[in-house]
C-alpha cells in the first residue's frame, strides 16, 4: 500500500474542500440553499473519489496482467460525481409563481465539483484559478447585476438565485 499517494489524495481532498468553501461562503453570506458546508463537501468528495480513482490506477490487483487491460476506468468516476451533482443541484432550484430561485447556487455546485476534480487530478494551478473565476463571477457580477433597474435584469444574470 503506497501511504504517500493516499495522504496526497487525502491533502488534494482538503484543498477542494477549502477551495469550495470560498465559494460556499460568498452563497451562505446571501443565505442561498446551499452554503459553506455543502461546497466543501461536494468539492471535497469530488476530490476524494478523484483520489481513489487515482489510487486504483496503482494498484496491480486491478490490472489483468496476462492482457494488460484497465478494469477500473476513472472517468467513470467523474461521471458519477457529476451525475450526484445534478441531483443535488436539482433539489436547490426551485419555482414560486413563474420565478426559478437556486440555479446560481446549482451552477455554483457543478463548479465546486469541477474544481474538486481538478485538484483530485492535482492540477492545484487551474482549481485556485477557477475557484478565484467562480467568486468573480458570484459576487462581481453580482454587484454589476445589481446595478442595473429591475426590468432590464434576464434569467441567468444573477437575479434568479
Amino acid at each position: 500500500m503506497n501511504w504517500s499517494a493516499q495522504l496526497e489524495a487525502v491533502l488534494a481532498t482538503g484543498v477542494a474542500m477549502v477551495l469550495g468553501g470560498l465559494v460556499g461562503v460568498e452563497r451562505e453570506l446571501k443565505d442561498r440553499p446551499a452554503g459553506f458546508r455543502t461546497h466543501m463537501l461536494v468539492a471535497g468528495a469530488a476530490a476524494l473519489l478523484v483520489g481513489v480513482g487515482r489510487l486504483t490506477l496503482d494498484d496491480p490487483a486491478l490490472f489483468d496482467m496476462s492482457s494488460s487491460s484497465l478494469r477500473i476506468d476513472p472517468l467513470r468516476l467523474v461521471e458519477a460525481v457529476i451525475a450526484g451533482v445534478a441531483f443535488i443541484g436539482a433539489g436547490t432550484i426551485f419555482g414560486s409563481r413563474g420565478h426559478v430561485a437556486g440555479i446560481t447556487t446549482a451552477a455554483s455546485l457543478l463548479m465546486v465539483a469541477v474544481i474538486g476534480i481538478a485538484t483530485g487530478f492535482h492540477y492545484y494551478v487551474v482549481a485556485g484559478a477557477a475557484t478565484a473565476l467562480t467568486l468573480l463571477v458570484l459576487a462581481v457580477l453580482a454587484l454589476l447585476d445589481r446595478r442595473k433597474p429591475r426590468g432590464d435584469r434576464h434569467p441567468g444574470s444573477g437575479n434568479e438565485d
